[in-house]
C-alpha cells in the first residue's frame, strides 16, 4: 500500500509552539487537540481527574500513530469539500486492525475495545460528549467522511456510538484566573492503528495527522501541546450535527460585545442547515475553485486590468500582515473611506483576516460623522481614498485614541506625517512578518464571531454599527446567489459603484461575487454623476443591481432622447412599448403566451434599448435599498426588462426577500429566501403587520448597545424590520409602509406615506420627490420638488430637466428653470399639480387621506443637501427640520 503525504497549507495548521510559545521547527512539531471540556473537568475536580501524560513513545515500525481529530473544521462546507477530499489519504486494500485508547479517563484505565465495542465507566461517558473533543465516534455516521478516517471509523462499534447519542454536557464557566491554570496543562489521547500491508520504509516513519489538516505529514514527536492556544480552544465546541464545524459555545441569538459570539440559528435539515464557514474558509474554497478566473477588474489608463482569484486572495494575505506589523488588535475596526476599488475589497477582506473589522464609511460623511463610525468601532487604522478624504480624518485625528495609522490608496501622498502610508508602504510594512503569525489569527476565527460592522445611515440620531458575523456573510452569499439561479464559477459580471458601505452593495459586489467565482468590474467615481452608462456599456453585466433612482435617472434619460425623435419613430416606440408591457404581464401571471408582433417589436425596439443601456447579456436586473414607483417598474417591462425587487435591511445582512425572473409581482418585494421566516407581528384588518425576520441572515446585535438591540430582536429571537407588510394569496410580500413613518393624524387614523407619495409621483411625472406631512395634524399636507439636472457633486441646479421643459411646452409655457414656476401661484404648471393632485385625493380610501394643501420648494432634495441618504432613501426628520416654518403655514389658521 501507498500512503500519499501532501504538505498542508500554511492557512491551515496552527503554528506549533513549545509550552513557553516558542515556534517548533518542523521535525519538533506537535498537534493541537480540542481538550477543552476536559480541562474544565480538571479544573472542577482536580483530585478525581489524573494529570494527563507529559510524553509518548513511538510506536513499533508496524504501526502508525495519528491524532484523533479529524478533518479540519476550517475547511469543511456541507459536510464535504474539495479542499478535504483532494488530501484524503488512501489506504487501497490495507488491512486494519483497530485500537482506541484513551491514555488518561476519570478512572485512570484506557478505554479499550470488546466484541461488543468501547467499555465506558459512567465517569468516563463526559469524554464521549462531542464538545469534548471524542468527535470521532459522531464523525462515523458522516456518509462524506472517505479514506482513512472512514475506514478507521467504520470499525468502530454501534455500541460506542449509541453511548454518545445523549452525551452529558460540561457548561461550566471558566473564570480568568481558571482559564489561565488551564493553559499550563495540555492532554493526550492517541488512536492507534495497525497497518498489516505497509512496505518497510513506510513502517520506519511514523505519521501524524494535525488538527486543522486533513493529509498526512513527517512527524519527528507524537507528544500533544495545546498551551499556546488553549485559552481560545477552551471556548470552542463543536455543532451536533456538523462534527467538523467549531464554534465559539453561546447560548444568546444576541450580543453587543465586539468580542461576542452568538448562537447560530442552524436548521437540522434543508435550507439553514448548511455548515458555517470563516470568510478565510470561503475565499480558500473560492480559490481552489477559480484560482486564474478574474476576480476584480479596474480601468488603468484606458484599459481593463484583471486580477484573479489566486492573485486577490494573495494580495488580501499581504494587506493582512501589514495590519498586524502596524498592530491592528483583535476585534478592533479598520475604518475605509473611499469609493469602490481593488483597494476597498482587500482592505476589508484583509482587516477580516487580521482579526480586526471591517468598517465601511460613507464618502458623504461630514468629519464629525467620521469620527463617530471611527471611535465607536475604536478603529486602530483607518484606510483613505485622497487627500479630500484624508483632510478629514485629520480634523478628528486628535479625538482617535485607538487610532495608530492611516493608509492612503488613490492618489500619491501630499506630505509626509508620522504613521501615514501610501499604498505601497503600506503593503510593503508586512513583508517581514510570517505566514504562521497570520495563520495563527485565522485560525482562531470562528464563524459566530464578528467580522464586519455596517454603520446605519442615521436617519434619526447617530448611526448604530450592525455587527455580522462570518457566518451572516458567507451564509446570505451562498444562499442568495443560489436564490437566483448562479452556478460555481458561472462567469458573472457585475459593475459595483453602490457605496459599499451600504450592505446591499457589499454583499452584491463582494461576497455574492466571490462565492461563485463572478467578476466585479469597478465604475468611475463619477459614476452617479453621469458616467455609469458608459461603465455599463464597456462591460455588458451579466447582473445589475440599482437604487430606485437609478433607474428612475434611465427612464427620465430615455424619455428625453425619445421626446426628441422624429413622429415615427415615437409611433414605433409606443407600439412597442405596449407589446412589451403586455409581455411582462403575460411572464409575470405564468402565461407564456406571446403577444402578436412581438419578435417585431423586440428587433426594432427591445433590443437596442438593452443595447443602449449595457444590458444586453443582463440576465437579472435588480432594485433594492428603498422603495420604486409602478410607474418606473411599468416603464421597464414595457422595454422587456423587468425589475426584480429585493427587500432586506443591514440588520439582515442584506436581502430577505428575493423577486427572480421566474416568481415575480408587480410593487411586491418577492418571496422569503430559502432558509428564512417571516411572520407578519399584529396584522389588521386586512393583514398588514409588522414584518418580521428569522434565518442565518439574522445579526448579531448593535455594538455597544443592549438597548437597541433588544428592540430589534424580540425574546423569541425574532427581527422586528419596523416595516408594515403584507401577503397576498400566492406568497409574495408586499411593504406598505414603515411603522416610525406611519402618520397618525390628529382624528387618529393610521396613514402610511410612501402609496400615497407613489401615487402622487405617477400622476404628475414631472414630479422628482413628494413627502406627505400629517402625523399629529389635523389634515394632510404635502412637500413638492421638480425634477431638475444635478452638477458633478450630486447637487440640485436651477435648471429643469428635458422631460419638464417638455412638459411645460404642452402646456403652452416656455420655463427652463425651477425659479421660473417655483412661489408662482398663477403659473400654469401648479395647475396641472392641483390636477394631479385631485386625481390622487379621488382615489383615497377616507377623508383623512386626502391632501388639503402643498407647496412646490425651490430645490430638488439630494443627498449633498441631507435630505435623502446615500441611498437616495428620503430622511424625514431631516426635511422636517428644514421646512418646520412652511410647514407650520399650513396648519395656521
Amino acid at each position: 500500500m501507498s500512503v500519499n503525504a501532501t504538505e498542508p497549507s500554511s492557512d491551515s495548521i496552527l503554528p506549533p509552539t513549545n509550552m513557553n510559545g516558542d515556534h517548533l521547527d518542523a521535525d519538533q512539531s506537535e498537534s493541537f487537540l480540542d481538550i477543552s471540556p476536559y480541562v474544565k473537568e480538571y479544573i472542577e475536580n482536580p483530585v478525581a481527574t489524573p494529570n494527563p501524560p507529559s510524553e509518548t513513545g513511538f510506536f513499533s515500525d508496524s504501526k502508525m500513530q495519528i491524532s484523533d481529530t479529524l478533518p479540519n473544521p476550517d475547511v469543511a462546507v456541507n459536510g464535504a469539500n474539495p479542499l478535504i477530499n483532494q488530501r484524503r489519504v488512501e489506504l487501497n486494500n490495507a488491512k486494519l486492525d483497530i485500537k482506541v485508547e484513551f491514555v488518561s479517563s476519570e478512572s485512570g484505565q484506557n478505554l479499550m475495545p470488546t466484541e461488543d465495542g468501547i467499555c465506558l465507566s459512567p465517569q468516563d461517558e463526559m469524554l464521549m460528549n462531542p464538545n469534548v473533543g471524542a468527535e470521532f465516534l459522531l464523525k462515523a455516521e458522516d456518509e462524506n467522511l472517505s479514506g482513512l478516517e472512514e475506514d478507521v471509523f467504520n470499525s468502530l462499534s454501534k455500541t460506542s456510538k449509541q453511548q454518545c447519542e445523549e452525551p452529558s454536557k460540561v457548561s461550566t464557566p471558566l473564570s480568568l484566573g481558571q482559564e489561565e491554570t488551564a493553559t499550563q496543562m495540555f492532554y493526550q489521547r492517541k488512536l492507534e492503528v495497525n497497518f498489516q500491508n505497509l512496505d518497510e520504509s513506510q513502517k520506519q516513519e511514523p505519521f501524524q495527522i494535525f488538527k486543522g489538516e486533513s493529509s498526512l505529514i513527517h512527524s519527528g514527536s507524537t507528544e500533544i501541546n495545546a498551551q499556546s492556544h488553549l485559552k481560545d480552544e477552551l471556548k470552542t465546541e463543536t455543532c451536533v450535527h456538523m462534527p467538523n464545524v467549531h464554534l465559539l459555545p453561546s447560548e444568546n441569538l444576541w450580543t453587543t460585545k465586539r468580542n461576542g459570539s452568538v448562537k447560530l440559528r442552524i436548521t437540522k435539515s434543508g435550507p439553514g442547515s448548511e455548515a458555517p464557514m470563516t470568510i478565510h474558509q470561503c475565499f480558500l474554497d473560492s480559490v481552489e475553485r477559480y484560482k486564474e478566473m478574474p476576480a476584480l477588474a479596474y480601468k488603468k489608463d484606458g484599459k481593463w486590468e484583471m486580477i484573479n482569484y489566486s492573485n486577490y486572495y494573495e494580495e488580501c494575505r499581504k494587506a493582512a500582515k501589514s495590519f498586524l506589523r502596524i498592530g491592528l488588535e483583535r476585534f478592533h475596526g479598520v475604518g475605509i473611506l473611499g469609493f469602490n476599488s481593488p483597494e476597498w475589497f482587500i482592505s476589508d477582506i484583509a482587516a477580516i483576516f487580521a482579526g480586526g473589522f471591517a468598517v465601511g464609511i460613507y464618502t458623504t460623511n461630514s468629519p464629525e460623522a467620521c469620527h463617530y463610525v471611527a471611535h465607536n468601532c475604536e478603529a486602530n487604522i483607518l484606510m483613505v481614498e485622497n487627500h479630500k478624504q484624508l483632510t478629514k480624518i485629520l480634523q478628528v485625528q486628535d479625538q482617535l485614541p485607538h487610532l495608530k495609522a492611516i493608509v492612503q490608496w488613490g492618489e500619491e501622498v501630499k506630505e509626509k506625517r508620522p504613521n501615514l502610508y501610501s499604498w505601497k508602504e503600506f503593503m510593503d510594512l508586512g513583508k517581514e512578518v510570517p505566514d504562521a503569525q497570520l495563520d495563527e489569527v485565522l485560525n482562531l476565527q470562528k464563524a459566530n464571531q464578528c467580522c464586519t460592522l455596517i454603520y446605519t445611515s442615521g436617519t434619526t440620531g447617530n448611526p448604530k454599527g450592525v455587527m455580522l458575523s462570518h457566518d451572516n456573510l458567507t451564509w446570505i452569499a451562498n444562499t442568495a446567489g443560489l436564490e437566483v439561479g448562479l452556478k460555481a464559477g458561472c462567469g458573472d459580471c457585475l459593475i459595483s459603484y453602490l457605496p459599499l458601505s451600504h450592505v446591499a452593495a457589499q454583499v452584491n459586489d463582494l461576497w455574492i461575487a466571490m462565492r461563485f467565482g463572478g467578476t466585479t468590474y469597478f465604475a468611475d467615481p463619477d459614476a452617479l454623476k453621469g458616467s455609469l452608462i458608459n461603465t455599463m456599456r464597456d462591460v455588458r453585466p451579466t447582473a445589475f443591481l440599482g437604487v430606485p433612482r437609478v433607474w428612475e435617472k434611465m427612464q427620465e434619460k430615455m424619455k428625453s432622447v425619445g421626446s426628441k425623435s422624429s413622429l415615427l419613430k415615437r409611433m414605433v416606440a409606443d407600439w412597442a412599448k405596449q407589446i412589451g408591457l403586455q409581455a411582462s404581464y403575460n411572464s409575470m401571471n405564468g402565461n407564456a403566451a406571446v403577444p402578436w408582433g412581438y419578435m417585431l417589436a423586440n428587433s426594432l425596439v427591445f433590443k437596442k434599448v438593452r443595447e443602449a443601456l449595457g444590458l444586453d447579456r443582463c440576465t437579472r436586473c435588480f432594485t433594492g435599498a428603498a422603495p420604486i414607483t409602478k410607474d418606473t417598474l411599468e416603464y421597464f417591462m414595457s422595454l422587456n426588462i423587468s425589475l426584480l425587487e429585493l427587500y432586506g435591511m443591514s440588520e439582515s445582512t442584506g436581502p430577505h426577500t428575493i423577486s427572480t425572473a421566474e416568481a415575480f409581482r408587480i410593487m411586491s418585494c418577492g418571496k422569503e429566501i430559502l432558509g428564512c421566516q417571516t411572520k407578519l407581528d399584529k396584522p389588521d384588518a386586512e393583514g398588514n403587520g409588522e414584518v418580521c425576520f428569522w434565518g442565518r441572515h439574522v445579526f448579531m446585535g448593535y455594538l455597544h448597545s443592549e438597548e437597541k438591540t433588544k428592540e430589534a430582536i424580540d425574546s423569541e429571537g425574532w427581527l422586528h424590520s419596523g416595516d408594515l407588510g403584507r401577503h397576498d394569496e400566492d406568497g409574495f410580500l408586499y411593504i406598505t409602509g414603515r411603522i416610525k413613518e406611519l402618520l397618525i393624524t390628529a382624528g387618529g387614523e393610521n396613514i402610511p406615506p410612501v402609496p400615497i407619495e407613489d401615487s402622487v409621483k405617477e400622476e404628475i411625472p414631472i414630479i422628482s420627490n413628494a413627502m406627505l406631512i400629517g402625523d399629529k395634524r389635523k389634515f394632510l399636507s404635502m412637500l413638492l420638488t421638480l425634477k431638475c439636472n444635478v452638477n458633478d457633486s450630486g447637487e440640485p441646479l436651477d435648471e429643469l430637466t428635458h422631460e419638464v421643459k417638455e412638459f411645460c411646452r404642452l402646456l403652452g409655457c416656455n420655463a427652463h428653470r425651477v425659479s421660473d414656476i417655483a412661489g408662482q401661484d398663477n403659473h400654469p404648471v401648479y395647475k396641472a399639480i392641483q390636477e394631479g393632485i385631485d386625481r390622487v385625493n379621488a382615489k383615497a380610501t377616507s377623508n383623512a387621506q386626502k391632501i388639503q394643501k402643498w407647496l412646490l420648494l425651490e430645490r430638488d432634495f439630494s443627498v449633498p443637501g441631507g435630505e435623502l441618504g446615500p441611498t437616495m432613501k428620503l430622511k424625514r426628520p431631516v426635511v422636517q427640520k428644514m421646512y418646520k416654518e412652511k410647514i407650520d403655514e399650513f396648519y395656521t389658521d
